[in-house]
């Protein structure tokens, strides 16, 4: 990877921890406090864990198509805004529809698709699943400490105390954007991709693209309503909520370490699919053992551990192998679209865990997703992975008349279908055709 790439990825991991850590801090505590809220039910519960992924959802495909249009940084930063005002808004609750409120301006805040967009400008598809598997780690990481000092740190500030650090860990996020993050533009040599209309039917319409749509969606639909009913579990076997770190943390260590090997693995030896079809099917596996565990606190373990393990190598592969797959310019747009997926599920999984935890218990929290888990695995059988595009980094230097005549000369050559320029940097990258003729290239760029 190139000095650019290395800085992109630490940047967006980190900008990725912050972000996600004031996501996931509430994830374990929410519904244990949330029945205390003035005017609680089970299935408000639900809808307060799950509301944020409905905002979501709505404005991913908004806010990705503004970010190929306006620049990422722009509208990153005004989801982030966003959020600090959804963040505030829930720590001064004191209803369940004041906390409901708060989630969801939380989730208006939409940038988990414009983030992944920037990462992918600003890296070569060859270098892509390690950039994404760096920004995998972040999200678990933040997903790991979250689990640990959620029931911590709310067990002596309580609710509204873990939304005021949501608050200030987002303000540091925006910090970040702008000082760390390297800034990129990208020029297509395709007019048609720039009609709005023209970009969403082409992503819906694509197969490959929306299998990986319904995974996304049935990935986050399965966490959501798994952290309905764990918190729960966890309690009725004696654990108070303060503990339940003491479970997450070395299980999640667990999972790091057998995660990062098998994602590796499969990509060198070109097993991504398979890893894809196993993964899938431990999950809904591992919500089935969960179901038939009934008192048995080492199979829920077992199964639990199963769960972190193939929730976080999936998490990391999916948005890689999206990016490989899009057509050339649409890659905000697909992200908007693969996003909204991905909040969706998180809305139902919530929205649907907690009715069905207040009508059938906890087991009928696991054995929806076991169904969601079969479901899934059924409609990934027929997935695509298309071989990684060429793509180059390419040195045109820094003196401005030059690089203005090397990006018009590459713009005007067919096989080149993307370019992708750093700002301040030597360093260009380019997306050519498979059978491109190199020769030509170095023409084009010695000319």
């Amino acid at each position: 990877m190139t000095g650019v790439e290395k800085r992109a990825v630490f940047s967006l991991s980190l900008l990725y921890i912050f972000r996600m850590l004031g996501l996931f801090l509430v994830l374990p505590v929410l519904a244990v406090y949330a029945p205390q809220y003035e005017g609680s039910t089970g299935a408000l519960v639900g809808l307060a864990v799950g509301i944020y992924g409905l905002s979501q959802a709505c404005l991913q495909i908004p806010l990705g198509l503004l970010s190929d249009r306006i620049g990422r940084k722009p509208v990153i930063f005004a989801g982030l805004l966003l959020f600090v005002a959804g963040s505030l808004m829930a720590a001064s609750a004191d209803t369940i529809w004041g906390l409901i409120a708060g989630r969801f301006l939380q989730g208006a805040g939409a940038i988990a698709s414009t983030l992944t967009a920037l990462l992918a400008d600003l890296t070569r598809e060859q270098h892509r699943s390690k950039a994404m598997a760096g920004i995998g780690a972040s999200i678990g990481l933040s997903f790991a400490v979250a689990l640990v000092l959620g029931p911590i740190i709310s067990s002596h500030t309580g609710l509204a105390g873990l939304f005021w650090l949501t608050a200030a860990l987002a303000v540091i996020g925006m910090v970040l954007l702008w000082s760390t993050v390297p800034t990129a533009s990208r020029l297509t040599t395709n007019a048609e991709v720039r009609s709005v209309p023209e970009m969403i039917r082409r992503c819906l319409g694509d197969a490959d693209l929306m299998r990986l749509n319904v995974g996304v969606f049935a990935l986050h639909l399965m966490i959501t309503a798994q952290f309905v009913a764990v918190p729960t579990y966890l309690e009725t076997m004696g654990l108070d909520i303060s503990r339940h770190w003491q479970i997450y943390l070395p299980m999640l260590f667990l999972a790091f370490l057998i995660m990062v090997p098998a994602m590796v693995m499969a990509e060198r030896r070109g097993r991504v699919k398979a890893m894809i079809l196993v993964a899938v099917s431990l999950l809904g596996l591992s919500a089935l053992g969960m179901a038939l565990s009934a008192g048995s606190l080492v199979l829920f373990l077992l199964a639990l551990l199963v769960f972190f393990v193939v929730f976080n190598l999936l998490e990391a592969n999916l948005p890689s192998l999206l990016s490989r797959t899009v057509y050339p310019g649409g890659r905000g747009t697909a992200m908007g679209i693969f996003s909204s997926f991905q909040f969706f599920g998180a809305f139902v999984g919530g929205s649907v865990g907690g009715i069905l935890m207040a009508r059938w218990g906890l087991s009928g929290v696991f054995l929806f997703c076991a169904a969601v888990g079969l479901v899934w695995l059924l409609v990934a059988l027929k997935q695509r992975v298309p071989a990684p595009a060429p793509n180059l980094a390419v040195e045109i230097g820094r003196d401005e008349q030059r690089r203005k005549s090397v990006l018009e000369r590459l713009r005007e050559w067919p096989d080149v279908l993307d370019i992708t320029v750093i700002a301040g940097e030597p360093v260009i990258y380019i997306k050519v055709a498979s059978d491109f003729d190199r020769r030509r290239l170095d023409e084009l760029i010695s000319a």
